[in-house]
């Protein structure tokens, strides 16, 4: 305060006549204005909070009220949440599936009871805005709360703003605050459940069309059930899609589960996790594995330590759809209940439970995430899934759904009469027993079920198991099944031969899948205990193949052959040869096993053509051998090296398999009697699609040949060649055998100067096609997608555990292709046919030398001669 504004402070005062004559008169005067100042500023309030108990008692008068987790009040269709003080800031759950399909969604794949979208939110109060913020984080950094890098991490990790609604009124005692919900709902805000993201819809939400179906509260939880509309144009115009939607509310325990920290040599699904601290000198990073929180009952912790079986503080219970044919229920019972022995290992009884919902479950909906449920989805799919919703921010698994397909009773139908109907006559027929295939859909069951204790897929299982020892009785019973792991894809024994009297066929639940559970589930009472103990079960196991994990790969690029999806056994190439003998009698009885009065054909093109995917997908595993490499988790102590090419004899009696049974095309697969009566076939929108025999044995050859000859593969096998010397002497296989090999197959007629055959001059115009197309390919700027041929008639598969299947790590064998020992190699290839067929170029009928003329000109004009 400057001079001049206190003199006219006093001068000001003076002239009032109060500042040294009657100060107690100044005071009284200003306590009297006060207090009238006061009494209105109360009256104000007064009149504020009459208002709000106005509205409030006027909400509760129109409409229904209900008590919950946030109470609701229901007018007409008008919904408001009532959001308690204590619920503020506090974390919550959003939970996003389908509850109701259209045919057009079906078809594609989508249907009642998918997950689509989750969020993690949050409710703050603006009290001066008049506004309830909700705010979304992505929950993945920690830091020690009296650390300064805390103070970073709060700045740099912010939760975001996702959604803003104006504050309607208050409950009468101003603890609870009443929003209208509406919009986020109904289709006009995404903000809360973006369905048509979620399953990848490139239209919008018609706001007109959509509603609010339901609402429903509970003390966890709120269920908002909606229906949304939208409209597609099939190019015939627009068509209306409506989708049933339901969200969940559910709210997070205040202290999330001790994470259990993952250990790449154990298959569990992950989420990633950032730490931060001041004693740090880069950040950490870990991944949380996903599993429930099973944990003793306080009463029962010393005898849990002690050994003792006990039962868990809350068990996993699955209910069972009421959709579900009744006759397959006990069986997907069983399935959940056949897991028991795993927990049991772990230390719990009783863990997991599986049941028909009764009177009892007077809230039962399967949308409801208080159940993990089992639904059945009528559909024209064939598959299942087992996905789960995760507590990001630990990994917990707070409910699981199993989506059970109607229709993957073909694809288990298809893969029994196809791998075991040589040894079992119970699965030769067009239908199966309720019994029999009751006990596959028991196997499915347990596999699925699997996903939803966070388990991954372990294809390299089947690996443990020697080929001969699946032909052996004794062996496959004291076993069980195909695999140390259920959650492999091996599927039926297609190795036993029928004189082996086999009838452990089925997978089940198996020695790596009791030691994953115990490994994730075992309860520790200290970190430290914890942390010790997982590191010492991974090492007391390391040197077990029953015990190995091997992650899911891409089929169009195996890595390693030992993990790979519908396998059996320690020797793809052994293991195939049996298949085949078993294949040939499945095509020998095509027609009497699919036989059925005045009926045509249809079964027998269907059964026919998944034979021949069974051929190709024993292809496929051997073909992965050559230029394979068994990658293993090395770390400090365990003596294993992380890369190893297959072995060279392996590999080179890989290719010696499909010259052949690839190279020369089987007769009794695709020129028989069956010809007569169908072309195999495949089912397609516009009706069952026939394939003619020639036609499919050409693009099946130039499929595998093309992949044999992949420019990865070829690096893979340089990368074996240039580090050699880190091999110990080991004899390593190189391009040039593979090359020396395949034309020395190929072209064996061709050096004796015989005539070719029609299938001989197709596998030779195969071969060099294929050299050609990637040579070319080299030299040309495209995205690798755009080199991948494929042609898969190979058995269905099961499983997708949610949108993003999980895949083996990333290895890059790929760099500066242009420039690699590829290229000349290829080359060097074709100039050594070429100089073969002008050699020969005389040589056989006049259809063998316009065909090496042909050669000859292509590939003359692909390498610029």
């Amino acid at each position: 305060m400057n001079r001049n504004t206190v003199k006219l402070s006093i001068s000001t005062l003076a002239l009032l006549g109060c500042l040294t004559q009657t100060p107690t008169g100044l005071l009284y005067a200003k306590e009297k204005k006060t207090e009238k100042k006061a009494e209105k500023g109360k009256d104000k309030e007064k009149d504020s909070t009459d208002t709000k108990e106005n509205n409030y008692a006027d909400l509760i008068k129109k409409g229904t009220y209900t008590k919950g987790l946030f109470n609701v009040i229901q007018v007409k269709t008008d919904v408001y949440f009532e959001i308690p003080d204590s619920l503020l800031n506090r974390q919550f759950l959003l939970v996003n599936k389908l509850s109701q399909v259209p045919l057009e969604i079906n078809d594609a794949g989508a249907n009642k009871g998918m997950n689509y979208e989750n969020k993690l939110i949050t409710f703050h109060k603006d009290t001066l805005a008049n506004k309830i913020w909700v705010k979304t984080e992505t929950p993945r950094v920690s830091s020690p709360k009296e650390d300064a890098i805390t103070r970073s991490v709060t700045d740099n990790f912010i939760e975001s703003v996702l959604e803003v609604f104006d504050i309607e009124t208050q409950n009468p005692d101003s603890t609870a605050t009443v929003i209208k919900v509406n919009k986020v709902f109904d289709g006009n805000q995404k903000s809360f459940n973006d369905v048509l993201s979620g399953l990848s819809l490139p239209t919008s939400i018609k706001t007109n069309l959509s509603y609010i179906e339901g609402i429903k509260t509970f003390p966890e939880n709120i269920v908002v059930k909606s229906m949304m509309t939208t409209t597609v144009n099939e190019g015939s115009g627009d068509v209306p899609v409506s989708m049933g939607v339901t969200t969940n509310i559910v709210i997070l325990s205040k202290e999330p589960m001790q994470p259990r920290i993952a250990d790449k040599r154990v298959g569990f699904f992950t989420e990633k996790h950032w730490y931060f601290s001041d004693a740090q000198h880069k950040m950490d990073e870990k991944e949380f594995i996903t599993k429930w929180r099973m944990e003793p009952k306080e009463e029962d912790i010393e005898r849990y330590l002690r050994g003792e079986l006990v039962e868990p503080k809350k068990p996993i219970v699955y209910y069972i759809d009421p959709a579900t044919p009744p006759q397959w229920r006990d069986k997907i019972i069983a399935g959940v209940h056949d897991w028991q022995v795993a927990f049991e290992q772990a230390g719990f009884k009783n863990a997991i439970l599986a049941k028909e919902p009764t009177a009892e479950d007077k809230d039962f909906d399967v949308d409801d995430v208080r159940y993990s449920v089992i639904t059945y989805a009528a559909s024209p799919k064939s598959n299942a899934m087992g996905p789960s919703v995760i507590d990001p921010r630990s990994g917990e698994i707070i409910e699981s759904d199993i989506i059970w397909w109607h229709n993957v009773m073909t694809s288990v139908h298809s893969w029994m009469r196809i791998q075991t109907g040589p040894i079992d006559a119970k699965a030769r027929a067009n239908k199966f027993s309720d019994d029999h295939m009751g006990d596959a859909i028991r196997f499915v069951s347990s596999h699925e079920v699997g996903h939803t204790f966070g388990l991954k897929h372990n294809m390299g299982a089947s690996f443990a198991f020697p080929v001969d020892s699946l032909r052996s009785k004794t062996f496959t019973d004291q076993m069980g099944g195909t695999a140390p792991s259920i959650m492999d894809y091996a599927r039926y024994n297609y190795v036993a031969q029928p004189e082996d009297k086999v009838t452990a066929i089925t997978p089940q639940i198996g020695l790596y899948d009791k030691y994953a559970i115990e490994w994730g589930y075992r309860w520790y009472p200290t970190q430290e205990e914890e942390k010790k103990s997982l590191r010492k079960m991974i090492e007391d196991h390391q040197d077990d193949p029953m015990y190995f994990y091997g992650e899911q790969q891409s089929y169009l690029n195996i890595v390693d052959p030992r993990s790979q999806s519908e396998d059996l056994g320690n020797d793809a190439m052994k293991a195939s040869e049996y298949g085949l003998k078993n294949l040939k009698i499945v095509v020998d009885n095509i027609i009497p096993w699919t036989y059925d009065q005045g009926e045509d054909y249809y079964e027998a093109g269907k059964l026919y053509m998944g034979a021949i995917g069974q051929w190709q997908m024993y292809n496929q595993h051997v073909l992965s051998n050559i230029g394979g490499v068994y990658l293993d988790h090395a770390v400090y102590g365990n003596n294993k090296k992380a890369y190893q090419p297959v072995p060279y004899e392996t590999q080179k009696r890989a290719v010696e398999y499909l010259s052949k049974h690839v190279l020369t095309i089987p007769n009794w697969l695709f020129f028989n009697d069956i010809n007569e009566k169908t072309y195999s076939l495949k089912d397609s929108p516009v009706g069952p699609y026939e394939y003619s025999p020639y036609s499919l044995a050409r693009e099946l050859q130039y499929t595998a040949i093309y992949h044999m000859l992949m420019d990865e593969r070829l690096l893979r096998l340089l990368e074996g060649e240039a580090l050699q010397t880190q091999t110990q002497g080991e004899k390593v296989y190189t391009v040039q055998e593979l090359f020396n090999q395949l034309r020395s197959e190929i072209f064996a007629p061709t050096k004796k100067g015989k005539s070719l055959s029609i299938l001989e001059r197709m596998t030779q115009k195969n071969y060099v096609d294929a050299l050609i197309i990637d040579v070319n390919k080299l030299f040309e700027k495209t995205n690798k997608k755009g080199l991948i041929l494929e042609q898969s008639l190979q058995m269905p598969t099961l499983c997708r555990v949610s949108l993003n299947d999980d895949q083996l790590r990333n290895i890059n064998y790929t760099v500066m292709k242009r420039v690699s020992e590829v290229t000349s190699y290829k080359k060097g290839e074709l100039f050594a046919i070429q100089k073969l067929v002008s050699k020969k170029a005389k040589s056989g009928d006049a259809a063998t030398r316009a065909h090496y003329a042909d050669l000859a000109n292509r590939i003359n004009q692909a390498l610029g001669i």
